[in-house]
């Protein structure tokens, strides 16, 4: 990144004479003074401009934050340097000196800032696999059903079998909406809790059903469980985790959750029969009770605590244990990140009471401005272009599919599993290096040939083994961009205060376009044949020609930038004694220190 000029920031920072003390201070442009190191100012930041959300994708905005403040930081420090070294001695630093100090200190807070990306405490660790565990559930249960079909209740129609497929969509929504509702009054933990007896309750019920129309009903509850499981996770995980391990949190309930597609495939090599297959669908109650036995470790968030009580000594305790701090003024420092980021990143002043309508503000501005109005519209066709692009048709019916095409389907159904673990790595490496549009592109343009191809090798034209390939690169097509990115630009393109209403409303057209997909697709199969992934190529074709032409690059500003942005947003502010290498300490100064600061304050303004 190219250096902000030195004299641009000459204004918000002076120099305290003595720096040998070493003490940081923030005058705010309400007279207030706070002491924080600049990696606590570093942090500050972070807090504010990364969402309280584990999203896989994030690391590179969470990177190329910390590059900008490190950057800021030290253009301030060096400034002060040369200040002070001209007060004391008459002589300024060289050009040599300041490119010097400039790249070093630039480093030296770069490394102390990205720390949490590293630093991982016990506590954060079981809180991560516990909830990381409903995932898991929920992959599992987009592909139980996949397997053991014509052992369940034989001699079913093909609507009811669909209808229980698609009842896992119903429920989708239902709890993606009712999970906001439960996190703000009952807690964090309180809404995993029921998420956690919901799954237990809807596999019992599928595991001991009777009939075929009470699965329905129990996969509609397993739905209801999987809906706010896609809402609580990143949201508990995100209010956790320090900024800088949101975005590896995000990737690795992702992993988690196409792990449980694939265990559920492999499981069906076992119970998938006549009398394994109740047992199959107890597995889902089974993972929710394990879970339930590890809830002890399960810690509340503490950005809700803070919300509900600015001076919860419960939220500074489960801070305490997140991060391993030591001190009491490191976990002041803490909360005092939270309730500012909390507040920057709302609609309103943080009253649970006014969630609701605040949320209806923010979609009523979304809609009545007309630049965000083409972020909510592009939004709005990339996850209904995740959906029907057919993808869940694979996962849902691949034993469908798969039959007649190889000799045993399930295979073919595993091997997707495994393709769709393996393309989600690689998506994470291709999401550092490539823009969101561009992924969307070869993605939705991937998938298209692939559906060319699966159409003319069904056709006859091609092996069976090229109609395989096919399908598999369909998958990994997917998992590179119509897959993760529709999620994601949700966190980039949005403002804070958008953000969850864009969520919400992008999660229901989701979990809508999913049910149709599930519940059409064996008519569509059955109507079409060879061509039944037609219409979902047609989809890919549109929706690739949407990102060339209409969808922005969502994929960030660069630190050059956020470093301009930071300069303009503290514009108000001076910054006393910005020493990089004296920031060790974290013990706030003296009363002593404070009236000396405040002294030299008012002497300069005097002068």
């Amino acid at each position: 990144a190219d250096d902000i000029p030195l004299q641009e920031n000459k204004g918000q920072s002076t120099g305290l004479r003595n720096r040998a003390r070493a003490r940081s201070f923030v005058e705010n442009i309400d007279g207030t003074m706070v002491s924080m190191t600049p990696v606590e100012m570093g942090r500050h930041e972070l807090y504010e401009e990364v969402p309280f959300l584990a999203m896989s994708g994030l690391q590179r905005k969470e990177h190329s934050l910390s590059v900008a403040f490190s950057s800021y930081a030290a253009q301030l420090d060096t400034l002060e340097t040369d200040e002070y070294m001209a007060a004391t001695t008459g002589k300024h630093l060289n050009p040599e000196e300041k490119e010097k100090r400039l790249s070093h200190m630039s480093l030296l807070l770069l490394d102390e800032l990205e720390v949490d990306a590293i630093t991982v405490t016990t506590p954060l660790i079981f809180a991560v696999l516990i909830a990381s565990l409903l995932m898991f559930n929920m992959g599992y249960n987009i592909s139980v059903m996949n397997a053991p079909e014509p052992f369940v209740f034989p001699g079913h129609s093909t609507s009811s079998w669909s209808m229980a497929v698609a009842a896992f969509c119903i429920g989708g929504p239902l709890g993606a909406v009712l999970a906001g509702q439960w996190a703000d009054q009952r807690g964090r933990r309180g809404a995993l809790m029921i998420t956690t007896w919901l799954f237990i309750f809807g596999g019992l019920v599928q595991a001991l059903a009777p009939s075929l129309n009470i699965v329905i009903v129990a996969r509609a509850i397993i739905g209801v469980a999987s809906g706010a499981s896609t809402v609580l996770v990143p949201i508990y995980l995100g209010e956790l985790a320090p900024p800088n391990l949101r975005g590896v949190l995000g990737t690795m309930t992702q992993f988690v959750l196409v792990i449980g597609i694939l265990v559920a495939d492999l499981v069906g090599f076992v119970l998938a029969n006549p009398t394994g297959w109740r047992y199959m669908f107890f597995l889902t109650s089974a993972m929710a009770l394990f879970q339930l036995l590890l809830t002890p470790f399960l810690l509340e968030s503490p950005r809700w605590l803070l919300g509900r009580n600015a001076k919860s000594s419960k939220a500074r305790f489960i801070i305490k244990k997140l991060r391993g701090f030591r001190y009491d003024e490191e976990v002041e420092t803490e909360v005092e990140h939270f309730l500012g980021a909390s507040k920057s990143q709302s609609m309103q002043n943080d009253s649970d009471s006014n969630a609701n309508s605040g949320e209806k503000s923010a979609m009523l501005e979304m809609f009545q401005d007309e630049k965000v109005r083409l972020l909510v519209i592009s939004t709005l066709v990339m996850h209904a272009a995740s959906q029907f692009s057919g993808i869940n048709a694979v996962f849902y019916y691949s034993g469908l599919f798969f039959d007649g095409v190889i000799e045993n389907p399930l295979v073919g159904t595993t091997l997707m599993g495994g393709i769709n673990v393996l393309a989600t790595y690689v998506a994470l490496l291709l999401m550092d290096k490539c823009g969101r549009r561009t992924l969307i592109m070869w993605s939705s343009a991937g998938m298209f040939v692939s559906c060319i191809v699966i159409v003319v090798s069904l056709k006859g034209y091609f092996s069976n083994m090229v109609a395989l390939s096919a399908v598999a690169s369909y998958v990994c097509f997917f998992e590179i961009g119509l897959g993760p990115i529709p999620w994601l630009i949700v966190a980039e393109m949005f403002e804070g205060k958008y953000v969850a209403p864009a969520m919400s409303i992008a999660c229901q057209l989701n979990w809508a376009c999913n049910f149709f997909v599930g519940l059409f697709f064996p008519y569509i199969n059955k109507s079409l044949g060879a061509y039944s992934f037609g219409p979902f190529a047609i989809v890919l074709l549109l929706t690739f020609l949407f990102a060339w032409i209409y969808l922005p690059e969502t994929q960030g500003t660069t630190p050059a930038e956020l470093q301009a942005e930071l300069v303009k947003k503290n514009a108000g502010r001076s910054y006393h004694n910005m020493d990089i290498e004296g920031m060790a300490s974290h013990v706030p100064p003296t009363q002593d220190e404070w009236e000396e600061a405040l002294a030299m304050l008012k002497q300069q303004g005097d002068g």
